[in-house]
């Protein structure tokens, strides 16, 4: 029994209780999901729920008496043991044995589809992240992003959602000029502008952009004046280094829907057709020779100018315009992720979603991550040799490689600041959280070769199954289904909260009941022992487990691996 299912039997047990006039409540308050969890200690049962608290006041009831009313029809269910009422009306729930053991089935017949649910079916998201610089390699920031951004958006898609990754391609303002010149400049031997870039691949750019031109037959850049060698620089260095970005995104498991490039905002009108239609809803007016936009009418700290006095658009134009664009291809939710430097944005692009009419919190979601600390050898790291001042996407993968990176930026909240050692990832140890989880997956894949090599098999020579559930009466063996049975809940509060990290600690946790369960249940025989139903019943366990193992990790983008 799942806890969808038990829910749905607490509803149905609220239902009568309101029909034979014992529940004194209007059927509307009955609520649809009834929340039921994992007791703290295992002898209070199997699932707990506290709706009888929850309901009873309404109801004119104590909720004891509420609580005993729901256990008195709750023990007629089929595959529920026993029910106790516990406290002021607590309901702790035991199931029988081959109801909890029916679970492994129902996972093996699901397979890569166990865990996926409908929370966000029907919405259609516009997921945006990384939309680093075209101006240099992504820095470990950037890389959190990747990650995280990559694993809700897998998320989501397994809670029903259908998500558009999208990366907006910065290529219009004061950056690309400041990083052109950098090119024109280490081309020519000279140390770059002040305000521009340094690192070896500013070298490397310049020189590959001199050797494109030369191989098309053009005249070599420095030889022309340098209004016109910045312009070549620009146009050749910026696309190399976005193909090297998303070369090493794809590298990483990262690839998005759209390249999103942010001049065709300006060059297709967008920022016009924005600025007009928030002039014709009234938040709009002129003053000093600019043209502003009244956020503060929506909470923001100050209004902002969109087109400054000169008539250029102001930076936040583009993202005025960026906002209804996404809106108007169709998106429900625009979700952004941004670093720990944009607290500053939240307020201002709430306010830009409430004029045009839209829900703050909502149609936009804002994500703000917190810094990356890489530690070696006890001490922080802070230099590429490629990019000089930052660490990069390509340093981390080189240290410990794409599993580890991807796993050990996701599995913590990303609003907290995280210290990853680069030795400690490196490590094939249980300390290491990506190398505990990918191991126990890992061990269930060995525990089945062995067990075929004995054997023991999930069906006979007649193709039926060879599955007793009544049979994981075990403590470990209740506990790992425990542990099996919340993986659907978690995938959906993951997806509702925006938090990818709750799978990867949900697996840790998991891994940690299976290896538990690896150490006290055998699924082969030993020495001369006979196959037993047992044997093979505890397989379709292991087989469940690792069926779990797998799908979790596939939502963080992470290998599941067969040998360690």
């Amino acid at each position: 029994m799942t806890p969808t299912e038990l829910s749905d039997a607490l509803r149905a047990a609220l239902t009568a209780a309101h029909a034979e006039g014992t529940l004194a409540l209007d059927p509307a308050e009955i609520p649809s999901l009834v929340h039921v969890e994992r007791p703290r200690q295992r002898e209070h049962g199997d699932w707990a729920t506290n709706v009888a608290l929850q309901l009873a006041k309404k109801a004119g009831m104590s909720p004891r008496a509420l609580a005993d009313d729901l256990a008195r029809r709750l023990a007629a269910t089929p595959g529920i043991k026993s029910v106790d009422v516990a406290g002021p009306g607590f309901l702790n729930i035991t199931l029988d044995a081959a109801t909890a053991g029916e679970l492994a089935r129902t996972i093996l017949r699901e397979g890569a589809a166990y865990g996926r649910g409908q929370v966000e079916a029907g919405k259609k998201i516009n997921l945006e992240f990384v939309s680093a610089n075209p101006t240099g390699p992504i820095h470990i920031g950037g890389v959190r992003w990747a990650a995280v951004g990559d694993s809700l958006a897998r998320v989501l898609e397994a809670a029903g959602a259908e998500v558009t990754r999208e990366y907006y391609f910065n290529d219009h303002g004061a950056q690309i000029d400041r990083f052109s010149r950098s090119l024109l400049a280490r081309a020519k031997g000279e140390d770059a502008p002040e305000d521009g870039y340094g690192g070896q691949y500013i070298q490397e750019i310049a020189d590959a952009v001199r050797a494109q031109v030369a191989a098309a037959g053009d005249p070599d850049p420095l030889t022309l004046p340098d209004a016109e060698a910045q312009e070549a620089f620009r146009a050749i260095g910026v696309d190399r280094m976005f193909t090297e970005i998303k070369d090493a995104l794809h590298g990483f498991g990262v690839d998005f829907d759209v390249y999103f490039h942010e001049d065709t905002l300006h060059e297709s009108g967008a920022v016009d057709r924005a600025v007009a239609r928030l002039r014709d809803a009234g938040h709009i007016f002129e003053s000093d020779g600019a043209t502003w936009l009244r956020t503060t009418d929506f909470g923001d700290d100050k209004d902002r100018v969109v087109i400054k006095s000169d008539g250029e658009a102001a930076y936040i134009a583009g993202d005025i315009a960026y906002y209804l664009d996404k809106r108007e291809r169709g998106f429900d939710d625009v979700i952004i992720m941004l670093g720990a430097d944009h607290h500053g944005y939240v307020g201002r692009m709430m306010a830009v979603c409430a004029a045009f009419g839209d829900q703050p919190g909502k149609n936009l979601q804002i994500l703000i991550g917190q810094m990356v600390n890489l530690l070696k050898e006890g001490q922080p790291l802070r230099m590429s040799k490629r990019a000089g001042n930052v660490v990069t996407l390509e340093d981390l993968v080189d240290a410990v490689g794409v599993d580890a990176a991807r796993y050990s930026l996701v599995r913590s909240s990303a609003d907290s600041t995280i210290d990853l050692d680069l030795d400690l990832l490196a490590r094939a140890t249980n300390e290491n959280p990506v190398f505990y989880v990918q191991y126990a997956h890992a061990r269930t894949a060995n525990v089945a070769r062995n067990a075929a090599d004995h054997g023991v098999l999930r069906q006979d020579s007649s193709g039926a199954d060879t599955f007793d559930p009544s049979l994981l009466t075990a403590e470990t063996e209740s506990s790992l289904l425990g542990s099996l049975t919340e993986f659907p809940r978690v995938v959906a509060q993951a997806a509702e909260l925006r938090e990818p990290h709750r799978v990867a600690r949900y697996l840790e946790a998991l891994a940690g009941d299976y290896h538990k369960w690896y150490a006290e249940c055998r699924v082969t025989p030993v020495g001369d022992e006979e196959v037993t139903d047992v044997h093979r019943t505890r397989l379709w366990l292991n087989d469940a487990t690792r069926q779990v193992l797998a799908n979790g990790l596939a939502l963080l983008g992470v290998n599941a691996p067969e040998r360690m």
